[in-house]
């Protein structure tokens, strides 16, 4: 097995075990306490999330407050359908097996997310004796995934925005939370499945080296070719 391949297996493992404890409430009370204490001027509601919310950026969003405005910038490229557009050019631009790889890598975090959200209920949370409905389903992280994703994307289609693209995931990731999107097992989650999916790709990719040609030492995941 490559080092690839037993990162991947140790994130799709971990994601497995997180799930799991999310499922059964073992991680209620870490939630619940980011609720109460890291999640400033949040302003929770009992409603369900909507499929317009879930497709149309900023659709739901509230602009009340500078936490909301900064959330709501700096999460817009993980939106789903930015992100998609955002990937897609990424791809376009690299127009190789990485390209193809990348692509497949988004269309299965997404596809994953949707199914372990429909699959997996958690045990209710409270903000404020509110049970906070849009956040029984909410595991994992789309926005997390995608911002991982996203940033790869980026940095493999032009590598001289890697630094600021990275800075911006870092950014997102922190606003994710801080804007009350998702509670912290949900990031982790997230966190965990593109790493899985990362670690897959990037197997994949080395896996098949051209004949009579060594990998190149300072190749790495969706290097751009020179």
């Amino acid at each position: 097995m490559s080092r690839a391949d037993a990162v991947a297996a140790a994130c799709a493992a971990a994601f497995a075990a997180l799930a799991s404890l999310v499922s059964v409430g073992d991680l209620t009370g870490v939630d619940r306490w980011a609720m109460a204490h890291a999640m400033p001027d949040a302003s929770f509601t009992g409603g369900k999330p909507t499929i317009a919310g879930a497709l149309v950026p900023l659709w739901d969003s509230s602009w009340n407050d500078a936490v909301a405005i900064v959330t709501n910038v700096l999460t817009l490229p993980a939106a789903f359908l930015v992100a998609s557009a955002i990937v897609a050019a990424s791809c376009l631009a690299l127009r190789n097996r990485d390209a193809v790889l990348l692509a497949c890598a988004f269309i299965a975090g997404n596809v994953v997310e949707e199914i372990t959200k429909t699959a997996l209920t958690r045990p209710p949370l409270y903000a404020h004796g509110l049970h906070v409905v849009a956040f029984d389903n909410s595991f994992p992280s789309g926005h997390t995934i995608r911002t991982v994703l996203v940033a790869v994307a980026v940095a493999a289609a032009w590598p001289r925005l890697a630094a600021w693209v990275w800075a911006w995931a870092i950014g997102s990731t922190a606003m994710i939370e801080l804007g009350a999107l998702h509670v912290p097992s949900d990031i982790a989650g997230g966190l965990l499945l593109a790493g899985a999916l990362l670690a897959t790709t990037w197997s994949l990719r080395s896996g098949s080296p051209r004949r009579g040609r060594r990998p190149s030492p300072a190749s790495r995941p969706f290097s751009r070719a020179r």
